[in-house]
């Protein structure tokens, strides 16, 4: 393994994967997410192990935080954009699927541990038909450890404050979106 990649098996993966689809639930109870919509997430496993963000890329923890994300997600219809770490400029992993409906420009790069991160890493494992994409609006989001994740939110985002705001050591911010508003002091909104 390379330097800053764990090669030792987190303690309390149950945690992890308790914390993680607590969080969601109460997200997308909050933005209303529809089939079809897209959920941004943004995840430092080195964050959630309780070290600095890109030091400690850990695979069993980025295989547990995608396994909880989609186990509630694909249910709903709803599409991950995993976000890549800023080695690879935060491109993002989503489902090639959703890049073709969307017209995505697809670009030609995989992620590693330590090129991508453990997170991005294990949704190119866990999607069916993965590729990386640059930039996506997605209608939520959620930012494990600070990893940034606004670029790739649509105009309008509004924090979502739930019950747990950690995964693990990681401070978790959730986001859902809403249309912008137009108009002046005559125009109706809905």
């Amino acid at each position: 393994m390379g330097a800053g990649v764990s090669t030792e098996q987190y303690g309390d993966i149950e945690s992890i994967v308790w914390e993680t689809k607590q969080i969601l639930e109460e997200l997308l109870a909050a933005a209303d997410l529809k089939e079809g919509d897209l959920l941004v997430t943004g995840c430092s496993s080195s964050e959630i192990a309780g070290h600095r963000i890109g030091s400690f890329s850990a695979e069993d923890i980025g295989k547990a935080v995608v396994g909880a994300i989609l186990e509630v997600i694909r249910p709903k219809g709803i599409f991950l954009a995993a976000q890549c770490c800023e080695h690879l400029n935060r491109a993002l992993i989503v489902e090639r699927e959703y890049a073709l409906r969307e017209r995505l420009e697809i670009v030609n790069v995989r992620p590693a541990l330590k090129a991508g991160g453990s997170f991005a890493t294990a949704a190119y494992g866990a999607m069916k038909d993965p590729v990386a994409v640059e930039r996506v609006q997605a209608a939520a989001g959620i930012d494990i450890g600070s990893t940034l994740i606004g670029m790739h939110l649509k105009a309008v985002a509004v924090p979502v404050r739930t019950g747990i705001d950690h995964i693990g050591s990681a401070y978790v911010v959730c986001a859902r979106t809403r249309p912008k508003y137009i108009g002046g002091e005559r125009a109706q909104y809905c």
